[in-house]
């Protein structure tokens, strides 16, 4: 698959790109901050309302026909941002831009002839289908929904074209399963049909493969990027396996505490990582050599999204912090050609 990278060679703060027909999906300052429940003492003495920041002030685009990956430790805020992108979720602040057009505004009315161009790929293919339905109805509904299919004859005949796709074959001989009939890989599998029947021009993919048996992840993964291939979509792939990220993605974003910490290509990214998160994830990744001794370059927990620390994010966990990164965030900067950290480090 070819890297597909930003062309930008000026060491600057990043920002959304500006309009240009070339990217799906453009990001300018979004955030998404979930208020917490007060309890009774809180209500009592009137103290403000706390939030969880799970998304605190991104940027980011991406361009047709890529694959990016958000990954990072839970908590970090890739899901939310993903279901931020398909407008599951409203954004708090910060704008969205589909195809040029900014979907943050728009009424659920509004955003619902956009639903058969943006589609998502839960985590849980166990909790994701209707245990009630058929797999026939299950991948055939979003052409219903959106009436596609004149007759319920082409609608079948998508159906059957999509199970193709993933490698359900012959088709017949699964549309009139339910999912407790099916295995794990299968159900997932009809996951992805149900995504990749509209031919959307986007799809968020939150960790497709994690709950699956390690033996049938990488056929599910080589067939999504097949299918993307085939379609032409744009896809953002959320993992938080890096060696994961680097087979499919065509460049890879670090997210910490609802912020991005570093984006390059997958293959740059993962051989010379700039920032010390992606520095310790990468550590982290399991070598198969039983003579590797490990070198601990993190430590700590995360800190809560309620209440993280001022200045740098990852300042309580860093080997390297200093008193800058105590008070001061830094910016995410374009280090080298085309790789971008926030990392008071390089400025």
């Amino acid at each position: 698959m070819e890297t597909i990278t930003e062309k930008t060679r000026e060491k600057k703060a990043v920002e959304a790109p500006g309009d240009n027909e070339d990217y799906v999906i453009r990001v300018e300052k979004l955030k998404k901050h979930f208020p917490l429940k007060k309890g009774f003492f809180e209500t009592l003495l009137s103290r403000e309302e706390a939030t969880v920041k799970a998304v605190d002030g991104i940027n980011f685009a991406v361009k047709k026909g890529e694959i990016l990956g958000l990954a990072g430790e839970s908590g970090s805020g890739k899901t939310t941002t993903g279901r931020l992108l398909v407008r599951l979720v409203a954004p708090t602040e910060g704008s969205i831009f589909f195809n040029g057009k900014d979907i943050t505004k728009l009424t659920e009315s509004e955003v619902r002839p956009l639903r058969k161009e943006m589609q998502i790929i839960f985590q849980d293919p166990f909790e994701s289908l209707d245990p009630r339905m058929i797999v026939k109805d299950i991948i055939a509904e979003p052409l219903r929904v959106q009436k596609i299919g004149r007759t319920e004859g082409e609608v079948e005949e998508r159906v059957k074209q999509a199970l193709v796709d993933v490698e359900m074959v012959p088709p017949d001989e699964y549309l009139f399963r339910f999912p407790h009939e099916l295995s794990g890989g299968q159900r997932q599998r009809v996951a992805v049909a149900r995504a990749f029947v509209l031919d959307p021009k986007f799809v968020v993919a939150d960790e497709p493969v994690s709950m699956l048996d390690v033996s049938i992840r990488a056929e599910i993964l080589n067939l999504m990027v097949d299918l993307v291939q085939k379609k032409g979509s744009t896809v953002v792939f959320i993992t938080h396996d890096l060696a994961v990220a680097k087979h499919v993605c065509d460049r890879i974003a670090i997210m910490y505490l609802g912020k991005i910490m570093e984006i390059s290509s997958s293959d740059k990214l993962i051989d010379s990582p700039l920032h010390p998160y992606t520095q310790a994830l990468i550590a982290a990744v399991p070598v198969p050599d039983p003579s590797y001794k490990r070198t601990d370059v993190i430590s700590g927990e995360i800190p809560s999204p309620v209440n993280p620390p001022p200045g740098c994010r990852f300042n309580t966990r860093c080997p390297y912090a200093h008193d800058r990164c105590l008070i001061e965030e830094p910016a995410l900067v374009e280090v080298e050609a085309d790789h971008y950290a926030a990392c008071h480090l390089y400025t």
